[in-house]
């Protein structure tokens, strides 16, 4: 029920902002720019299943799309980490790949992980557009992002969790629907 709930309120909340965030990322895609998605814990995962419903499909039959989830390599992540700090493993992946057309999407359950927040901020200095999917009062993310999604369950990171994903499918079945 308290799953349900959250999805609901989100949906009331946030349906205007998940329609910009769609064009947004449907708009990069048409420009010939990526979406590049990152995240820690069970946000790495998020980011990881989002980046494989654009790369593959969700439900339409369509050409994949250009998106990558920055948790996935692990020598990257543990070479910048052991070389530069954590902080630094999302902010060197968005400096060597992202280009001003991208979309870059953080996800953070606090909405206060330093890593996310820097990549964010690399993200805006060089021009991409950015969406966050947040949790709770939507942490410093919110106000670090061109597009915010906040998930209002409080602090549980279960129900947090499960709208994200709720979100993810919502903005890649819009984006397959509408603007393609």
């Amino acid at each position: 029920m308290e799953s349900a709930a959250a999805r609901e309120q989100f949906v009331r909340e946030h349906a205007e902002s998940m329609i910009k965030a769609a064009e947004a990322v449907g708009h990069c895609i048409r420009s010939g720019g990526k979406i590049l998605i990152m995240g820690n814990g069970g946000s790495a995962a998020d980011s990881q299943h989002m980046a494989a419903e654009l790369v593959g499909r969700l439900m339409k039959e369509r050409r994949p799309l250009p998106a990558i989830a920055l948790t996935t390599d692990t020598s990257n992540l543990t070479a910048i980490g052991n070389d530069y700090g954590y902080d630094q493993v999302f902010v060197r992946q968005i400096q060597a790949l992202a280009k001003s057309d991208d979309v870059v999407i953080g996800i953070s359950t606090s909405g206060n992980s330093k890593n996310v927040l820097d990549a964010m901020a690399a993200a805006r200095k060089i021009g991409c557009r950015t969406i966050a999917l947040t949790g709770g009062g939507g942490g410093r993310l919110k106000n670090e992002c061109d597009i915010a999604l906040n998930v209002a369950a409080g602090k549980n990171s279960a129900r947090i969790q499960e709208s994200h994903i709720f979100a993810v499918h919502m903005m890649v079945d819009l984006l397959d629907r509408y603007y393609l």
